[in-house]
């Protein structure tokens, strides 16, 4: 077994994510054995969500709800799911496709609440133009970080929604210290406050340490645009580590980016590894 090849791939040109819950009466084991038997693993990342695994009596160890915290002025809500999937492809076309293959094969047990369609900005920008995933660990590294012993990964998503009016007019000089980078160069400025994300979110500082693979992307709609903050980690507490500092639990300092943005969902999801080309469901389906 190994792990999804998503987790490590590059973002392609657009992707989506899909959430569902359990239907009333829903059949889990049922829909999963469908879906592993329906689709292939070049369709993206798939997540199980804690109300999943409890619904087949198999907690998975180290798999939890997302936390709802608050910080001074600023809250991360928890919208925990029981199904995650983050498809990837080379135009929507094929996104829609394969989202309708997957209601298909699920329906007998789970039920589509939220759908975003997400891209890739300049490379690989946030809307705010300023470089997203900068710290990702690379090669082997970016395995140690995200992918557990037996090819399983934890997967953290979140939508925030940017007030992008609010923050383009700011000051060059003050996005730059929310932020803690030069916006032309990418380059970290050492002296910028202890509330700038990248001091924040410094995932180094932690003990052990808290590198994660980050596969965000942005998103947009006709009246709202954000990011989809997406992360792989072989633990949750890597990145939750990092989200009570960002709201200050640790020393009452909030992360620079509740000025503009905010947080609207947030889950938590097992990703379990592959046999081949197939996902491999067995610690859930196991008798």
């Amino acid at each position: 077994m190994t792990y999804q090849p998503a987790i490590l791939a590059p973002c392609t040109a657009v992707g989506r994510s899909l959430l569902f819950r359990i239907a009333p009466e829903g059949d889990v084991k049922k829909a999963l054995r469908k879906l592993r038997d329906g689709i292939q693993t070049d369709c993206g990342v798939v997540g199980i969500g804690e109300p999943a695994a409890l619904a087949l009596g198999k907690p998975i160890e180290g798999l939890r709800t997302f936390p709802a915290l608050s910080g001074a002025a600023c809250s991360v809500p928890s919208t925990q799911e029981a199904l995650c999937f983050l498809l990837r492809g080379p135009d929507r076309g094929v996104l829609f496709d394969l989202t309708q293959q997957i209601r298909e094969l699920v329906k007998d047990a789970f039920l589509i609440v939220d759908v975003n369609d997400t891209f890739v900005y300049h490379g690989n920008k946030d809307l705010t133009r300023f470089e997203d995933g900068t710290e990702n660990p690379k090669d082997d590294a970016a395995v140690e970080a995200a992918i557990r012993a037996d090819g399983s990964s934890f997967l953290a998503i979140q939508r925030w929604v940017h007030d992008l009016t609010r923050f383009h007019g700011l000051p060059e000089s003050h996005r730059e210290m929310l932020i803690g980078r030069r916006a032309e160069s990418n380059e970290e400025i050492e002296d910028a406050p202890e509330s700038a994300h990248v001091k924040r979110a410094a995932q180094e500082d932690y003990d052990p340490p808290a590198f994660m693979v980050r596969r965000s992307m942005p998103w947009a709609s006709a009246t709202q645009e954000g990011l989809e903050f997406i992360a792989h980690v072989e633990s949750l507490d890597r990145y939750e580590h990092v989200l009570r500092r960002m709201v200050g639990h640790d020393d009452g300092i909030v992360d620079g980016l509740f000025s503009f943005s905010r947080p609207v969902t947030g889950g938590y999801y097992w990703c379990p590894p592959v046999e081949g080309d197939r996902f491999d469901f067995s610690v859930l389906l196991e008798a």
